[in-house]
């Protein structure tokens, strides 16, 4: 029988791991949650996605003409698994009632690390989160370094430290309200930024300290990461790595024009991905210098949809579906994600 999933809340990163879901061949996607009567509940309905809502919204939803399929804790009831993408603070409001219901539960970076059991990035921990009930995929900034660091740290050479600025997109494209529009702020005046501390979660004595300022931008944010290894490397070493890890490509700027944020998702959308999405991370080869022990680069993270893998992961985890490497294999599959060279 397929996992059935629900997902609490139906924005940003819940549609797109409510579409990734759809995909899977072991999982039914049963329904979504949404609290306000919007332009995203009514995409839900016309895709055939039931929509359920909390009772004391049932109304509103009725006088939009938004029809739902019945409330939260009647969806909630039916599944198996409910993948949190409910706002900041906000799963964890709702954890009690999952552990009511006694249902296991997927959150997101957002949440502190103590709503779950385990901090996830697949390509690091994945047998952490094995049969566990709660699980935290953890943020889009913290997976794209993620995914960098236990790439390096178990094809290149075990890493030392690590020290990374990371240069945050202001809003993701559909928040009109957020800021900056014409300005670099400190993301936070504490170093280490908490994006450190959130790695550390997953890999554990880790010493990484990172800094943040956020920019006006929509479309990605970009790390410059500087680790220093337990031995010398070369840098053909560094990108082999990279170009045969999943969930990673790399891209060499002079050869293919795409040197910024802006290009990458150009690229996205003349390939047709779906919302222009790139849920892998987008190393900038040329950006690869490596001194002795010491490793430079820069790299993209498209904070939209960088997660949705692994959310899917972390399904099939906590379920017990999968190994790692089964788990990673069918979603790569699914959601047609690349690896290797962006443009060869």
């Amino acid at each position: 029988m397929k996992v059935r999933v629900a997902v609490n809340g139906y924005g940003t990163i819940g549609k797109r791991v409510a579409d990734a879901v759809r995909l899977q061949p072991d999982m039914e996607l049963i329904g979504v949650s949404k609290t306000s009567p919007n332009y995203e509940a009514w995409s839900a309905v016309k895709k055939g996605i039931k929509l359920y809502v909390p009772e004391s919204e049932a109304e509103r939803f009725k006088q939009a003409g938004i029809p739902i399929a019945g409330t939260l804790e009647e969806l909630f009831k039916q599944v198996d698994v409910i993948v949190d993408a409910t706002p900041n603070g906000v799963g964890a409001e709702y954890k009690p009632k999952y552990v009511e219901l006694k249902k296991k539960a997927i959150f997101q970076g957002g949440e502190k690390a103590e709503v779950a059991e385990v901090s996830f990035s697949a390509l690091c921990n994945y047998d952490e989160a094995l049969n566990k009930n709660y699980v935290r995929v953890v943020s889009c900034n913290t997976t794209g370094m993620l995914r960098i660091l236990c790439t390096i740290n178990s094809k290149a050479a075990p890493i030392v430290k690590a020290r990374g600025v990371v240069i945050r997109r202001a809003a993701d494209p559909k928040e009109v309200k957020r800021g900056p529009i014409n300005s670099v702020v400190l993301d936070s005046v504490n170093v280490p930024s908490h994006h450190a501390k959130d790695v550390q979660t997953v890999f554990k004595g880790l010493d990484i300290i990172t800094t943040a300022v956020v920019v006006p931008t929509t479309l990605m944010h970009v790390h410059s990461m500087n680790i220093t290894l337990s031995s010398n490397v070369k840098r053909e070493q560094v990108i082999d790595a990279l170009k045969n890890t999943p969930r990673i490509v790399t891209v060499q700027s002079k050869k293919s024009g795409i040197a910024s944020t802006a290009e990458a998702i150009e690229f996205a959308r003349d390939l047709g991905r779906y919302r222009n999405d790139m849920p892998e991370v987008l190393v900038f080869e040329d950006s690869v210098y490596v001194n002795g022990n010491e490793l430079f680069l820069i790299y993209a993270v498209h904070q939209e949809s960088i997660v949705v893998p692994e959310n899917i992961d972390a399904i099939r985890a906590v379920m017990g579906l999968a190994s790692a490497e089964e788990s990673i294999k069918i979603t790569n599959a699914t959601l047609q994600i690349m690896k290797g060279s962006l443009i060869e």
